[in-house]
Parts: C-alpha cells; structure tokens; sequence
C-alpha cells in the first residue's frame, strides 16, 4: 500500500464569502417582504370580517352578535387545526423542547387579549379598536424592559412618545362618533383595548423567550399555543353556556356561518406569518409589521362601514403611524444594542 494521499483543501474565496453573505442578506429580506404581505392581505380581510360579524344586525329582530369567547374559541381550534398540517407536510419531525407550562401561560394571555379585543368592539367603533391595538408595540417594549431586561435607544422612546400622543389626540373626541359608545373619553370598550394590549405585551414577552432559548419553531408555537387556547376557552364557553347559545344563533343566522369561517381561515393564514415573523425576526418587528396594515384597515372601515373620522383622529392616526415608520427605520440599531447588552 503506498503512503496515504494528503488531499489539499482550497480555503473559501473572499469573493464566494462575501456572495454568500449578500444571498443569505437578500434572503432573510425576502422572507421579511413575503411576512409583510402574507400579515398586511390576511389581517385587512380579517379586520372587514370581524367589523362585518361583530357589529351587524342580524334578522327581523336586528340581533347583535355577542359570543366573543365563542368565536374565539372557534378561532383557535381552526388556527390549531391548521398549524398542524403545515407541520405534517411541511415540516420533519424535531424534539419538543419548549416547557408546556411556558406555552400554557402564553396562551392565557394571548387569548385573554383576543376575548378583550373582540369584546371591545360592543363599545367602541372599529377604527378606534384597530388603533388602540397599533399601541401594541408600547406594552410590548416595556414589559421587554421591565421582564425581558432589554435596553431601547432614546430614538425608539420617542417613537413611543409620538404614538402616546397620537392616541391622545384620537382619543380627544367627546362629542365625535356613532351612539352612546363613544360619547365618552375613556371608558369600558377602551379599558377592554387596555387590558388587550398589556396581555399582548405579556405574550410578546414570552415569544421572546421562546425563541431565545429553546429555538421554537413558528408553527410549533403557533399550535402548542392555540390548543392550550383551546382548552382554556372551551372549559370556559361550555361551562357557561354561552357555546350553546352561540350555536342557536348562527342556526337563526345560517348568513353568519360564512363569514365565521372565512374569519377563521384568514386568522389561520395570517397567524401562522405572524408567528413565522417572531421567530425569525422578533416579537417588536412583528408587531411594527401588522401596526403598519392596521392604518389601511382604517381607511377600509371608514370606506366600507362609514365610519366618521374627524379631522383631530386623522391628526392623531398620522402621529400614530409615523412614530411606527420611524421606529421601523431603527429596528436595526436597536436589535444591536439588545444584543449587545
């Protein structure tokens, strides 16, 4: 036998290094351009649908549609049911790592925002919800302060201080609006908005440490989180009854049934971008992202419902979504100094 051949290996080109950076760069852009529009078509359809369903009179009786829990509850089971066949033909089969317990206490608060949101539309109209919720990213960077211990730069506080006051100034309204809902500042349906958005906070929170240390995947987080919210709710809606009574409604309403599902099915759709956009690029992203398609569902509600807007709630909408652009524009600096500290 002669001596074994030493077979030498040509080191990585600087050209072919630098190439594969700038693929790997165009790549995770492209993911983050299809997140955007997969969140920005799915959750403008969901928002009509939601206003559609939950504000409509149904019938000779003009009944209103008050099974927030219920449709929720139906919600969660088809966003569930979804998760897992993108899993199972999608997906290869990895180890569970995520403690159940931290899926089980994201999924309270997750639903505990939803069921409050959707309530809050008995009481306020549907712009003024959609923009109470374009706050989220208030609640989520100071529960990421508070619990997360993360540290902000000064532009990304200001940011927040320019949509505070945008919501102040869309909020300013005491004689504006349709019916006793909103002949008030702050009441029931914006106290509703408040506790949507510290749960969304929450739940930001506890993405994040999903992510960061156990690696979970996009639509393993998305199913673990909506059986649990299943469980949850469904003790809930059947304990009380209200299931029942919400299947004797949609039996006198067969119309609703439709939309009910539509509204499941682009929530299934949207939610799994959601959720692929906060493993890849974090729960604040995330939440600029549907905060962005948030101002164009208000234009539609406006176009579509004939919901009036006032000249101080444009004003203050405008603020709203600027300081989001320009929190957008320094994620990046601000993902660095995360990191770093």
């Amino acid at each position: 036998m002669g001596p074994a051949e030493v077979v030498a290996v040509e080191p990585e080109a600087p050209g072919e290094a630098a190439r594969s950076s700038m693929e790997k760069v165009a790549s995770e852009k492209l993911r983050l351009i299809a997140c955007f529009l997969g969140v920005f078509v799915c959750y403008f359809y969901y928002g009509i649908l939601q206003e559609s369903i939950t504000r409509g009179k149904y019938g000779e009786q003009q009944e209103s549609f008050i099974f927030a829990k219920s449709l929720v509850f139906v919600q969660c089971i088809i966003n569930a049911i979804f998760s897992k066949l993108v899993i199972q033909l999608f997906e290869k089969p990895s180890p569970e790592r995520t403690p159940r317990w931290l899926y089980a206490v994201c999924s309270m608060s997750y639903l505990g925002a939803m069921v409050s949101s959707n309530s809050a539309l008995q009481y306020v109209n549907y712009p003024t919800q959609v923009l109470g919720k374009s706050c989220k990213p208030i609640p989520v960077m100071i529960l990421g302060v508070l619990i997360g211990k993360k540290r902000y730069p000064f532009t990304k506080y200001m940011c927040v201080l320019l949509i505070v006051l945008g919501v102040a100034l869309f909020m300013y309204k005491p004689k504006k609006g349709i019916g006793n809902a909103d002949d008030h500042i702050f009441g029931f349906g914006e106290t509703l908005l408040l506790v949507s958005l510290t749960l969304d906070g929450l739940t930001g929170v506890a993405q994040d440490h999903m992510r960061a240390h156990f690696q979970t995947g996009s639509n393993q987080m998305m199913l673990n989180i909506n059986v649990w919210s299943s469980l949850f709710l469904g003790i809930g809606v059947l304990g009380t009854g209200e299931f029942w009574e919400f299947l004797n409604f949609t039996e006198r309403h067969s119309s609703i049934l439709y939309k009910i599902l539509l509204f499941s099915l682009t929530s299934a759709l949207g939610q799994s971008f959601i959720f692929m956009t906060v493993v890849h690029f974090g729960p604040l992203t995330c939440s600029i992202i549907t905060t962005t398609r948030k101002f164009f569902t208000i234009l539609g509600s406006v176009l579509i419902f004939g919901n009036p807007i006032s000249s101080f709630q444009w004003l203050g909408t405008v603020f709203v979504f600027l300081g989001l652009g320009l929190d957008a524009k320094f994620g990046k600096a601000t993902k660095k100094i995360i990191t770093k500290h």
